[in-house]
């Protein structure tokens, strides 16, 4: 207790980490405003009862701050960078040269590679506007707009998006933690006052049971994500010896700490990014004249509102992306050439591809862990919705996932900051 009332009166009197602090503060209260002016032409009344009867833009109106429910200039919050991640890192493992940029050119190459991933963020924030306004207007969510009407919307849309991603990249320079992330927590945030406020008006004693039911597995959600989040797989490792002259260098023991979840959230994220897709193509194909265009159109929509099926889509997707995420961010072979480089050695194993083969199979099996249980967490609500039929607790498994992990990491950043100030 005295080392955190210590810790917090270093947060407090130092200037520096009291800057960085507020600065985040100050960007996620432009972000709140930002997500209170609405695009021009649009009836929110109708949108509002639309959004409410579809789970998968619900989850997508949450993680970005409610932007599309009240249709704000921000409503597609990061979306559009997301997916450009998603694509530059598929690139990045297909063509060798993006595969170098990435991880072989230093600073230089991951500035240039997140250029990159900026300016496809461009055109997929219009491509994605466009699609949502065609979409939400075809379903008579919004009402019709002119060819002017639509492409001022676009540029406003766009511009929105970009403007989030630069705030993020703000607070990654002169604030703590993840900008990304953190506009994604604070999004999550912002609506749960009013999915407390839609339980609370609609809540019957009957249901006390099923809720305090509902709040147990929350609880119990909550301590499996800490754990499964803080878990790590320790790789024994010795350096060897080195005699110069009369004295003796190395022969120390060291660990390689592998994380269960070595993706952390990203997986969630990319999974729910991934399955708007296919909702914005059914609608488009389901306008065809034809026959075979709107027979997919068709299948899609039976798909989209077959939650357990859905669910199994959605499942499917998180363990996939957990392991290729993984693969982007881990690279077995770097780690056992830098290894034999310093002259390190994991015992039992020789140096060179017998280390990378070990490492891949090690990271590979508690992957599958972390990956399996992210899964359950996904599609925990949609489970639990079928189940009760309480519709009113939407904020589920994924943005409880994100807000304990985000919550976590910004901890962590924390409490470093805290300790390099002290020393």
């Amino acid at each position: 207790m005295n080392i955190f009332f210590k810790k917090l009166t270093t947060l407090i009197t130092d200037r520096s980490l009291r800057n960085r602090i507020l600065f985040v503060a100050f960007v996620l209260v432009v972000f709140r405003l930002l997500g209170t002016i609405p695009v021009p032409g649009v009836d929110t009344s109708r949108l509002n009862e639309f959004l409410a009867n579809n789970q998968l833009l619900s989850l997508f109106s949450t993680l970005s701050g409610g932007g599309l429910s009240s249709f704000s200039i921000v409503m597609l919050g990061v979306s559009p960078y997301i997916t450009a991640s998603i694509i530059m890192q598929v690139l990045g493992m297909m063509i060798p040269s993006m595969k170098e940029l990435m991880q072989e050119s230093g600073e230089a190459g991951r500035r240039t590679f997140n250029q990159y991933i900026r300016l496809l963020t461009v055109p997929l924030a219009a491509v994605q506007g466009f699609a949502f306004l065609k979409y939400l207007q075809t379903q008579g969510a919004i009402g019709g707009l002119s060819a002017q009407a639509m492409i001022t919307n676009i540029i406003i849309i766009t511009a929105g998006s970009v403007l989030l991603l630069w705030l993020g990249e703000l607070i990654n320079e002169y604030g703590i933690g993840n900008g990304t992330s953190m506009i994604i927590l604070a999004g999550i945030l912002a609506v749960l006052p009013t999915h407390v406020a839609q339980f609370l008006f609609t809540f019957t004693i009957d249901q006390l049971p099923v809720t305090l039911a509902y709040l147990a597995v929350g609880l119990i959600v909550v301590a499996g994500v800490v754990y499964i989040y803080e878990a790590e797989r320790p790789v024994h490792v010795t350096y060897a010896r080195a005699v110069r002259g009369v004295r003796q260098f190395g022969g120390s023991d060291s660990y390689i700490p592998l994380r269960l979840t070595q993706a952390g959230v990203m997986p969630i994220i990319f999974a729910s990014s991934f399955l708007l897709f296919p909702q914005l193509i059914a609608t488009v194909l389901q306008n065809s004249t034809t026959p075979v265009l709107y027979s997919i159109g068709q299948a899609l929509t039976t798909f989209l509102q077959t939650s357990w099926l859905y669910a199994a889509v959605y499942f499917v997707l998180v363990v996939f992306f957990t392991y290729f995420y993984t693969a982007v961010t881990f690279d077995p072979k770097q780690i056992a050439t830098n290894l034999q480089k310093n002259g390190a050695f994991i015992p039992g194993t020789r140096p060179g591809d017998a280390t990378d083969s070990y490492l891949g199979g090690v990271v590979t099996r508690i992957t599958l862990v972390g990956s399996l249980f992210l899964g359950i967490v996904a599609v925990l609500p949609i489970v639990m919705q079928n189940v009760t039929g309480i519709t009113a607790l939407a904020i589920g498994g994924t943005s409880l996932l994100i807000t304990v992990s985000v919550i976590i990491d910004l901890i962590r950043r924390v409490d470093a900051q805290v300790s390099m100030q002290e020393y």
